[in-house]
């Protein structure tokens, strides 16, 4: 800490500070039009001015020394700011001022006694209302820059730049065109740091500015992505007006993604399900919450009657909070009499948890992200966290752009691989060769730990003897990755001081999915990069807000809370002395095992909470047919999805925005959930729906009553999360689990003195590379990868009820010039597309960004039937489906 004196009175400042910081600290409050706390200054509008050790200076540019005297309140001073601000204003049109204005400026004018009549410009620039986020009046820019810097030093598109000469700069499109054509990402950050009201968002209205909101706010945590960012939802009439960013959101820092700062159109969407739905015949009619329940309890009640409590399923939702999938498992353990509970993690990290577990000894990453940016070189492996986690995108791109090394393995050119040192390309399926080859090199070169690998980590010998046998020259052949390439990759990441691993889907999502968890941990092992300071471990990136906790709270057929496995006796016993109720002892079915049992009869009821399993669930037309096949089917959804289509009572619910709770991000932080509004109609909270069923089976659960109560529940019942509340969140805002300790903190890196394994050593994996489920032929020549776009998210439910719609109207794919013209594809055209399993419509994008032989499209409109296509293949060791490797064959579909 460094000592200043501010107009005569001592401050206490961290050494680095700025001026304008450490006055801030004091309570003085400058003006300060080009400076946002997210950004670097720049001190180009000189309206901070003050007199530092008797010289005139920026206090945003003006770093803060010791001993400092620091004058801000004289009238000389007064008036040079004053005079700065009016030269700003004068080139401004007299609305820029008005009365109703909420703009930063506005605010500040008014404040300083500064009217429109000081504002002569004329105006007439021609607005852009081409967006549907984003509305830019040109009239009202003075060229502070801090759009052009938030969207390049923050976002890292650099999508915006200043135009013009003198008094005519402006901002505009950095392509020249329509601000909707350009190459902006809608993340909102512009219009959140524009102090004139320049850049403003469409219909958010008065209040919603950099200014200060005159409505409600609520704080809450997304509920799109894993990410987990802090967002401040401005509530005026009962409605949502605008949803912001938290500049001190402990994740995102003041940022957000398109998804989260607009995409809350879903919510007065007409489409919207108000009341409960019940068959009658062939149609699905409404009726009242009471009759809903009954009919519910009564079937399910029935079902245990005549085939026992193992003919009752249930699909928790990574979409729900923890509360309410801690209360769904436990509804269906205690009150049903089954472990069948499973939720959609199995679709896509359970190879995680498997593999992680396996490793180190828990399922969640091993450090946080603000650790995992601190390293000087990134691994980032089946992963686009610039579309499907753009705030991750964002800081990981800002990261290597300051320098970290950073090396890619992706399939695809997209994202961050534009910007990587190395980009590794794969063909789908070879990722466990790939990182055999990278450990050979490492092995090899020296370029491990051994100090770490004698005293904590068991399984050298063994990978070592394996890893021979994959020399970059043959993994070469088997990957179609340069040897190289592989050779560069491996000694960037073994010479790194602090490296970190970063992955997604395209790591979990195949047939051996575990096994390529496992072999990418190999790498943070050798290097002795986990549980040290000596880098920053393995990290996946959740593609859901809670499917990290979902799994947490125990929505698993073979585990409880906490993890607990369901076939100790030990575990059962805590559980049920937390209770008060037997628990079954037999492990459930997984997702794939209950579509099997309904097909063939043994399954008879299936509650499916918040997830449209005929859009996201892998080969559709089984999936279809076991909802069919099934006696009785529930489904509670904010829509009419497919999958309700097929229920035969559909519970409406409450989304994200409209109920409490927690979720837990992807780097393993707790944080709260809060109703800004309330659900339409009858909607209710999926927490209040299972409640109301249990009651109506006989399973009243005083102990849960609310949320609250659910999650003090669960501290007794999970060592885990012992030490967790809503009392201690609303406090702390965010902690990480482990946390058994209410008193203490909770653990942000794990594995510092020990591995959670039973012998508390890391497990290197020698497991072999065995060939993916699909390979192409004649018949089927291309393998087809499917993911997420920057625009939507998932099945596109609540994306498609939006303005994002008008950013991405349709699923594409993604095919490479060489294929379309082998197979007769042109740009923008339909073409149909067949696999081994089905077929689906989407429109060609031609270009680089495949490799040839390979295709690429998204899945969020279910029309375009695109999980019609993928296989029934799924990991060997938990279930989750292959979905990156589909053998197709595309043929043109403008005739069809």
């Amino acid at each position: 800490m460094i000592r200043i004196e501010v107009d005569g009175t001592g401050v206490d400042v961290p050494a680095g500070t700025s001026l304008l910081s450490a006055l801030r600290a004091a309570g003085v409050r400058l003006p300060a039009l080009c400076s946002d706390d997210r950004l670097g200054p720049v001190g180009s509008c000189r309206t901070c001015l003050v007199r530092s050790d008797g010289r005139l200076a920026a206090a945003c540019v003006t770093p803060a020394t010791h001993g400092n005297r620091v004058e801000t309140a004289s009238d000389d001073l007064r008036e040079l700011r004053r005079a700065a601000v009016e030269v700003i204003v004068s080139a401004l049109p007299p609305r820029a001022l008005a009365a109703g204005n909420p703009s930063e400026l506005a605010h500040l004018c008014r404040s300083m006694g500064i009217g429109p009549e000081t504002a002569h410009g004329s105006g007439g620039r021609e607005a852009d209302a081409s967006h549907p986020y984003v509305h830019l009046d040109p009239d009202l820019c003075i060229a502070c820059g801090r759009c052009v810097r938030m969207c390049s030093d923050v976002q890292g598109t650099f999508a915006l730049t200043l135009v013009g000469r003198g008094a005519d700069t402006v901002v505009a499109p950095g392509t020249g065109g329509p601000w909707a054509e350009s190459d902006c990402v809608s993340c909102g950050g512009c219009v959140d740091t524009c102090p004139t009201g320049a850049i403003s968002e469409p219909g958010a209205g008065r209040g919603i500015t950099t200014g200060v909101p005159t409505a409600g706010v609520t704080r809450t945590t997304c509920g799109y992505c894993g990410v987990g960012c802090s967002l401040d939802v401005v509530v005026r009439d009962a409605g949502v007006a605008a949803v912001l960013p938290a500049r001190d959101g402990p994740v995102n820092h003041g940022h957000a993604c398109v998804k989260g700062r607009f995409a809350h159109g879903y919510l007065t969407s007409p489409d919207r399900l108000t009341r409960p739905l019940m068959r009658r015949g062939e149609r699905l009619e409404p009726v009242s919450w009471d009759t809903a329940v009954r009919h519910v309890a009564e079937r399910l009640s029935a079902a245990v009657a005549s085939g026992g409590p193992d003919a009752v399923a249930a699909i928790s939702s990574a979409r729900a909070t923890n509360e309410e999938n801690y209360l769904f498992q436990k509804f269906m353990r205690t009150v049903v009499g089954t472990n069948n509970i499973d939720n959609c993690s199995r679709l896509c990290h359970a190879p995680s948890a498997a593999g992680l577990v396996a490793s180190f000894g828990l399922s969640g990453g091993t450090d946080t992200f603000d650790e995992v940016e601190q390293a000087d070189c990134l691994l980032v492996v089946g992963a686009n966290p610039v579309e499907a986690h753009p705030v991750v995108g964002a800081r990981l791109l800002q990261r290597a752009l300051g320098g970290a090394k950073l090396v890619v393995a992706d399939p695809r050119a997209v994202g961050l691989a534009l910007q990587a040192d190395v980009h590794l390309r794969p063909r789908p399926g070879t990722n466990v060769a790939l990182f055999h080859a990278l450990a050979h090199v490492l092995i090899a070169e020296g370029l491990v730990d051994e100090r770490f690998l004698r005293d904590r980590a068991v399984g050298l010998p063994e990978l070592t003897a394996l890893v021979a046998d994959y020399p970059p020259e043959r993994v070469a052949g088997i990957t179609g990755v340069p040897a190289a390439d592989l050779i560069s990759a491996a000694r960037m990441y073994g010479r790194a001081q602090r490296p970190a691993i970063v992955y997604g889907l395209g790591v979990t999502e195949h047939l051996h999915g575990t096994d390529g968890v496992r072999s990418l941990a190999n790498l943070a092992i050798l290097r002795g990069a986990v549980g040290t300071d000596r880098g920053f471990g393995v990290n996946p990136l959740r593609g859901q807000n809670n499917v990290q906790g979902a799994s947490d709270m125990g929505a698993l057929p073979d585990l409880l809370p906490g993890y607990g496995k369901i076939t100790d006796p030990a575990v059962r016993a805590r559980a049920e002395a937390v209770w008060g109720l037997p628990v079954p002892a037999r492990p459930g079915l997984r997702i794939p095992e209950m579509f099997a049992a309904a097909r063939s009869g043994a399954l008879r009821a299936l509650w499916v909470m918040g997830e449209d399993v005929c859009a996201t669930d892998p080969d559709t037309e089984n999936v279809v047919r076991a909802l069919d096949a099934c006696p009785f089917v529930v489904c509670s959804e904010l829509f009419l999805s497919e999958t309700a289509e097929h229920a035969d009572v559909v519970l409406p619910a409450a989304s994200w925005l409209e109920k409490d709770g927690t979720f837990v991000n992807f780097d393993r932080r707790f944080q709260r959930v809060r109703p800004a509004v309330a659900p339409p109609g009858e909607a209710r909270s999926d927490f209040d729906a299972v409640r109301a069923v249990s009651a109506a089976m006989g399973g009243g659960d005083p102990a849960c009553a609310t949320p609250a109560d659910a999650l003090a529940e669960c501290a007794r019942l999970a060592p885990l999360f012992a030490g967790l509340s809503h009392a201690r969140l609303d406090r702390e805002g965010a902690v990480a689990w482990p946390c058994p300790d209410p008193d203490g903190p909770g653990t942000a890196k794990l594995y510092r003195e020990r591995f959670a394994t039973p012998d508390g050593l890391a497990h290197l994996a020698a497991v072999p590379y065995l060939p993916p489920g699909e390979e192409p032929d004649a018949d089927y020549p291309l393998i087809l990868v499917t993911g997420r776009s920057w625009a939507h998210y998932n099945s596109g439910s609540m994306t498609r009820r939006g303005g994002n719609l008008g950013l991405d109207a349709v699923d594409h794919i993604d095919v490479h010039p060489d294929d379309a013209v082998r197979h007769g594809i042109r740009d923008g055209r339909p073409v149909t597309v067949r696999s081994r399993h089905g077929r689906a419509r989407l429109l060609a994008r031609v270009g680089p960004r495949t490799s040839p032989g390979q295709v690429f499209c998204t899945f969020h409109f279910p029309a375009s039937g695109v999980n019609r296509l993928t296989s029934g293949h799924v990991d060997t060791l938990t279930s989750c489906p292959e979905y990156k490797v589909t053998a197709v064959r595309l043929t043109d579909g403008t005739d069809e």
